[in-house]
């Protein structure tokens, strides 16, 4: 693995290179320049990412955290995507069941304190994944809140001391659509009955037309992210 201060002079590099350039050239890039020290999340709301990833680099790891509070849409979702692309699903479990957390800490922790739940079962379980991994490319897009306006194509991650790589960065929710459309793209079938925004199924739910897609994440609640992109 290459050291920190390189990767990070490198994330600063590409992504003044890459800013304009079409999101399978970004993962073109990623894949050349890590190989097998790349890895792909993807939360199985739609597969655009994995889809444009296994162009370039068939086989690659995908990561899915898998919560244990998922929809049964979503778990189909990835076990679609497991069975007809050419890559590599790991599936991540935290270090505690559901069960174990109840026990743990109380029943409902994700309407007691979400933060928690979601550092638990989302935020470290990704860390401890990424190790190996030079760079992991996620389908995060500056379009979907204020909290990712500025978010580089290509950056350096000092919370999980990792490249980041998000070809999908500049591209709004027309441009989702469009992509699906043109390249007949696995879709979660959430996203057609009212959940434009998918997460785990307590803290989730369905957006009325007009509303702010992402709405429905933790309503009422004040939080908008999961905290892995921070």
């Amino acid at each position: 693995m290459s050291t920190t201060l390189d990767l990070a002079d490198l994330a600063l590099e590409a992504n003044r290179e890459l800013e304009h350039a079409s999101a399978l050239e970004v993962m073109g890039w990623a894949a050349e320049t890590f190989g097998s020290g790349l890895v792909v999340t993807s939360s199985m709301a739609d597969t655009v990412m994995v889809h444009l990833a296994e162009q370039v680099a068939p086989g690659i790891d995908v990561v899915f955290l898998d919560t244990g509070y998922h929809f049964a849409e979503t778990i189909g979702t990835r076990d679609a995507v497991a069975a007809t692309l050419p890559l590599t699903v790991v599936n991540v479990r935290p270090e505690l069941s559901v069960a174990e957390q109840d026990e743990r800490y109380g029943p409902d922790l994700f309407a007691r304190d979400p933060d928690l739940c979601c550092a638990l079962r989302k935020v470290g379980p990704l860390r401890d994944a990424l190790t190996g991994y030079d760079a992991w490319a996620t389908g995060l897009r500056r379009a979907e809140t204020r909290d990712r306006v500025i978010a580089p194509v290509v950056g350096w991650d000092a919370d999980k001391q990792r490249v980041k790589v998000s070809p999908l960065a500049r591209w709004s929710a027309e441009d989702v659509d469009r992509y699906i459309a043109e390249n007949n793209v696995l879709v979660n079938p959430l996203q057609s009955d009212g959940y434009p925004s998918i997460g785990c199924w307590p803290c989730t739910r369905r957006v009325s037309p007009g509303e702010d897609p992402r709405s429905g994440r933790w309503a009422g609640t004040g939080k908008t992210e999961c905290g892995i992109h921070r």
